[in-house]
């Protein structure tokens, strides 16, 4: 749900009868929205609203060419430390090519002629992400009614659980990779002829999704037929590297899963600090899920390479989940001079990661 959506709700709508209880500790699905701050929103973001193509193509691209220049220098060198320095800039690059997925979630189809065949082409498919784990799947996680609760495909209640949840949540990333080489060369297409596997892996393997209980519905229509496309290319690029592997040495194929697992290490890193994980399966306020949310603004350092493409003001997305990003660091600006230090707004600022990461450790340790 967007701010709009929210002004426009009734005072009755914004909190149903399920949000009126007694509770022995302030809940934050019980949070009533601001209207004069998400009012704000809407009206001082309209001339920054519209997707700029100067500013994607060049900046995706340029991700891409660098995190696979540096890939190939990562391969081709002689020595560790080069290696393993080419490879942290790989890494870094190509987790930003990567995370243009969620701006192809949000921005609208006729927006950027191209852009999302060309992004699947150079990244998706290549990386074995395609946009087709992300459509879909994402928008479910800025509905109102479900943001928070069990059907949110990208929550879990991370705050309160237990200590050990936190650093098995981050490192089981690192198995990314190779889960997904599985998924495109082996599972993908023994399900074209073994139809209840095809239906498992779509509906348990194929968003990129951090709530278990969470199952795709079978595509349709427009989007199916996309599915097969990504689906068909992914399933060719896996086994093309598979035989290559083979025939050629294996050594650029552990170099590139390592750089892969770094990369998505540090997404999944960036996930457990976008939100505070409070919410305990309530349906929440557009407020209260900005409250729930992170911005990381300057002066923060170096949130811009741990959470890029717009990511480091994910409060603000939820607040205006359509304005690209390359226009949210001007949002942030306008609101917070608008709004104040006192505001709604500016209790989701916070000053960087390692603050953000003791909060949670410290919400995972109280006895409940």
């Amino acid at each position: 749900m967007t701010a709009q959506e929210a002004i426009d709700l009734s005072p009755s709508a914004t909190r149903p009868a399920a949000f009126a209880r007694e509770a022995a500790r302030p809940r934050s699905s019980d949070i009533p929205d601001d209207k004069a701050m998400l009012r704000a929103a809407v009206e001082l973001t309209r001339d920054i609203s519209h997707a700029r193509p100067e500013i994607y193509w060049p900046d995706m691209l340029a991700s891409a060419a660098v995190g696979y220049a540096a890939l190939a220098a990562a391969i081709l060198v002689d020595g560790v430390w080069a290696s393993v320095a080419f490879g942290l800039l790989s890494a870094l690059a190509l987790y930003r090519a990567l995370l243009f997925i969620h701006e192809l979630t949000h921005i609208h189809r006729d927006a950027l002629p191209g852009f999302r065949f060309a992004w699947n082409v150079l990244v998706g498919i290549p990386m074995l992400i395609p946009s087709l784990m992300y459509e879909g799947v994402h928008t479910i996680h800025h509905t109102r009614t479900r943001y928070g609760t069990v059907e949110d495909p990208e929550y879990l209640p991370l705050a309160l659980m237990k200590p050990w949840s936190l650093p098995v949540f981050a490192l089981t990333a690192i198995l990314l990779p190779v889960a997904l080489l599985i998924r495109s060369a082996v599972l993908i297409p023994l399900g074209a002829v073994i139809p209840p596997l095809r239906k498992l892996v779509w509906g348990r393997a194929s968003a990129l999704a951090i709530n278990p209980q969470f199952s795709r519905r079978p595509p349709e229509g427009a989007f199916a037929r996309m599915v097969f496309w990504q689906e068909l290319g992914c399933s060719v690029w896996a086994i093309s590297v598979l035989a290559a592997s083979y025939v050629y040495g294996w050594r650029p194929l552990l170099i590139a899963l390592c750089v892969v697992s770094l990369t998505a290490f540090l997404n999944q890193v960036r996930t457990l600090v976008a939100h505070l994980w409070e919410n305990d399966g309530d349906a929440m306020t557009v407020t209260a899920q900005y409250l729930d949310s992170v911005n990381v603004p300057p002066p923060a350092r170096f949130s811009e390479l741990w959470a890029p493409v717009g990511l480091r003001y994910h409060a603000l997305h939820h607040l205006l989940p359509s304005v690209p990003y390359h226009s949210l660091a001007e949002a942030h600006r306008r609101l917070a001079r608008h709004l104040g230090t006192d505001s709604t707004y500016a209790k989701a600022n916070y000053p960087g990661l390692l603050p953000l990461v003791g909060r949670l450790i410290e919400s995972t340790m109280r006895s409940r």
